[in-house]
Parts: structure tokens; sequence; C-alpha cells
């Protein structure tokens, strides 16, 4: 019986993990162990090409069109890479003829009995019965087996992270790229942070690095990932950030890299860290960032697998010190100083239910559209809603983004709504009101996980709202601009 995981199944059928998890609980797709079927697959996906393209073009998609950010190009490994990992599957080829061999031997003495008994035609019947019925399986595993060459996959233990590592790229920056919280400092191959037990698979060094392994971490297999490469599929023992305090507060230096207009109010300032001191932060955490001698927190909408690019989403407030600063004066690779992660406003892992995001005026969409990049990166959502839900049409400052998700995303909907100046002052009836018309076709809310950030009025009344409506306090998330 040929299982894959979740997530290399996800690719040959050119759906997301989320749709296959759904599948699996409604019983629609068979699986073992968390790994699925092969034959399974084939019958739950009868048109599918199962082949790499669909995916490269949906991924391509998704990047071009949605997060309007370079692409990552698959590239190929460098040729000793390449030649290891062929060599490593060629080894598995080796083992798996040396089998079928066998049990060729097998089958032969088998039928040769089976003949004095006028069971022969029977099981000629049998054998070329199964083979037809295998041809689509054996599409799969050849697929498979070139996607092992070109992007191996890598599961980290105990928490079950699943991510590719794909053309050159080193383990870490594979992990950094699929938005996991991954421990590293230096990424240089200087501090050692970054080590990892392979509990299975094998890697290669294809980077020098300074800090040295004890003989006993080498013989347990231990490897700095920000130096190694996946040979083979991978099984690591790694540590992983998962909550807002895995994460140590840290310092650093980062340079202004461009400053975009989203709208007359408001900017998208977007700060370039060192190769060798990247920010670690959770998807929806907010820095401290010092303008014009003035420090201020902003939450980061920008995903943490943008490596080394932060964004802030900057208002401009008449008045104040950094505003005044940052739309005035604020130049292209300025120095700004940046200290963080803080906030608790991250995506919960422990679930695959549906994800529903509420973006309160100008204020909430930045800390959500970090979790939603996040969450696309992940590809572990069933589906994806976002309301946002402004005073007027200028709190919705980045509509095109929202419509390209919608538009380039399986299952994903963007809902903007216009509440009225009611959003300011005594907000509780405004907010009632205006969730009734966005959740509208969202009950049961109870299967779902909600994540709300807004002010703190607008937040407390959506909270309100939301257990009236039978969301579990432990399904939502929020986040307010004074928290």
């Amino acid at each position: 019986m040929e299982l894959l995981t979740l997530s290399r199944a996800a690719r040959l059928a050119g759906v997301t993990r989320g749709v296959l998890q759904k599948m699996v609980r409604d019983g629609e797709l068979a699986s073992f162990e968390g790994r699925v079927r092969i034959d399974a697959l084939v019958r739950a996906f009868p048109d599918a090409a199962l082949e790499d393209n669909a995916e490269l073009a949906r991924v391509s998609r998704i990047k071009e069109r949605a997060f309007a950010r370079r692409v990552y190009e698959r590239a190929l490994p460098d040729k000793e890479v390449l030649a290891a990992r062929l060599g490593a599957l060629s080894l598995e080829l080796a083992e798996a003829r040396a089998r079928a061999a066998r049990f060729q031997a097998l089958l032969g003495g088998l039928r040769q009995r089976l003949e004095g008994q006028a069971l022969g035609a029977w099981l000629q019947l049998e054998l070329e019965a199964g083979m037809a019925a295998n041809e689509d399986e054996r599409r799969v595993l050849a697929q498979d087996g070139v996607m092992r060459v070109m992007a191996p996959h890598v599961k980290l233990v105990p928490d079950g992270q699943e991510f590719f590592v794909e053309g050159a790229d080193t383990v870490l920056d594979a992990a950094l790229h699929a938005g996991l919280g991954m421990a590293y400092g230096c990424s240089a191959g200087n501090c050692g942070e970054c080590k990892a037990r392979v509990v299975a698979g094998s890697v290669r060094q294809v980077r020098h690095h300074d800090y040295r392994l004890s003989e006993a971490e080498k013989a347990q297999g231990f490897a700095l990932l920000c130096c190694c490469t996946a040979l083979t599929d991978l099984v690591l023992e790694a540590k992983v950030a998962r909550f807002a305090g895995d994460i140590p507060l840290q310092s650093i230096t980062a340079h202004v890299r461009r400053m975009d207009r989203l709208s007359a109010e408001v900017m998208q300032l977007e700060l370039l860290t060192p190769r060798t001191n990247r920010l670690r932060f959770l998807a929806g955490q907010s820095a401290r960032i010092e303008l014009g001698g003035a420090v201020a927190t902003w939450p980061i909408a920008s995903c943490p697998c943008e490596e080394r690019r932060l964004q802030f989403h900057l208002h401009r407030l008449p008045g104040n010190v950094q505003s005044d600063y940052a739309f005035d004066r604020l130049r292209v690779g300025e120095a700004v100083q940046v200290s963080g992660p803080v906030g608790d406003f991250v995506l919960r892992e422990d679930g695959a239910r549906p994800l529903v995001f509420i973006a309160w005026g100008w204020q909430g969409f930045a800390p959500v559209k970090s979790v939603i990049e996040h969450a696309l990166a992940q590809e572990a959502a069933e589906s994806i809603d976002l309301c946002w839900i402004g005073a007027c049409a200028a709190d919705h400052y980045y509509p095109k983004l929202c419509r390209s998700w919608a538009e380039a995303i399986d299952n994903f909907r963007y809902t903007p709504l216009i509440a009225g100046a009611g959003l300011h002052g005594e907000v509780t009836q405004t907010v009632r009101g205006a969730l009734a018309a966005a959740l509208r076709e969202l009950h049961p809310l109870a299967q779902r996980d909600v994540y709300v950030a807004g002010d703190r009025a607008q937040v407390a009344a959506s909270r309100a709202y939301l257990e009236e409506q039978g969301l579990p306090p432990a399904q939502l998330v929020s986040w307010d601009a004074h928290g």
C-alpha cells in the first residue's frame, strides 16, 4: 500500500492541504496514520492532471497577483546536490527492483503450483487486472519521484509542520519561505541556533560554517539548517516557535527599502533587515520602530515568509511627530531601529477549521494581512473569509490586494462593508449591525476560527456579539490598537 504525506498529495492533486484535511475528516479520502493512499487520491481526483505544473501555476499566480512581491522562481539544485538526490533515489529504485524480482520469482513458483490445480488462468487474469488498475497509481508514483528530486519533503517533529526544500534552498530558507517560526540567529553558520537533529533522511552541507558541532551532536545526527540542503525527504527534530512567548525580544537596525502610498492617508513602509540579523516574529505580531526620534508600536503587515522584508502601514496623523517625519522627511536607505516582536494576535495551529477575519477600519487591516498571508503560505486553511468593515470607503485603503486574493485563491471570499460614522464613539449597535450583515452566510460560527482586529471599542463589541452567536471564546483571537 503506497502512501503519500498530506502535503505531497496536495501538490500532486493541485489543491491545498486544507481541502484534503476536510476530505479525510468527512471520510471522502482514505488515510493511514496521517498519510494518503495513492489509489484513494486517484479515485478522489480522477480528472486532475496529478502533475506539478498545476501547483507551480497556482503558486506563481498567488505570488504575482495577490502578494505583489517578487516570485521565488523554482530553480534546479546545483549539480552536486542534484547528483546526490538522484543517487539517493536510484538506490531506492534499485532496492525496489530487487524486491520486485523476488516477488516475481515467488509468483513464478506459485503459478506452477496453481496450474496443477487448474488455477493458473485465474492467477493470470488477476495479475493483468491488477496491472491495468494500477496505471494511474504508477503515474502518480513517477511524478512523486520527480518532485522528490526537485523538492524534498520535510516533516518537523514533534509539532508535525511540513514544508518542501525547493531548488538550491537551504533547509532553513525553505522553512522560512513556508512561514514557519524556526529557531535561528545569524543564518550564516556562526551561532548554532538553527541546529536540528536529522531523525530520518539525508542532508548535505552546501555552505561553510564556523560553528562547530560536538562529536556527540554529530553522532546523534545534528546539522545546521542554515548551511545544509535536503538530499532526500526528511524528518527533523527542531525547535519551532508556535506561541508569542516562544520568540525573544530583539533589537536590530533595518533600512528603508521603499515607501508606497496606498491611499492619501496610508503609507506602506518596507524595511530591509541585515542578512545576518533578521527579525524573528510570528505573523500578526507588532514591532516598535523609531522614526524622527519618536518611538511607536505598529503591527507588522508582512508575513515571516517575506524573510528580510518588514512592512508597516503608517497612517497620517497631523501633529504626530513620527507620522509627520514618515510622510514628509523619511527617505529610502535611511536607518531605522526596530525592536520586537510583541503581541499575541497569531494564527492558531491546533485545528483546521475555516478561518474568518474581521478587520475594522484602517487600524485593523495590517495585522490581519500578515496572518492571512501566513495562512496562505501554510496552505492549511479549508477556506478563508475576509470582512473589512470601514466607516467610509477611504478606510478600505488596499482593495486591489483583497480583490486579487479572492480572484486568485480558491475558497477565499472578500466582503467590504461601509458601516458609516457610527463606527466612532458609541459603536455597539453599529458593530452588531455590520457583523450581522457580514456573517450572514457563515453560520454556524462554532465551526470556524475568527480573528478580529480594530480599535478597543470595536473589538469589545465584536467579541460580545460573536459569543452571543455561538462562537466559543477559545476560537476567537483579537487585536486592538491600544492593546
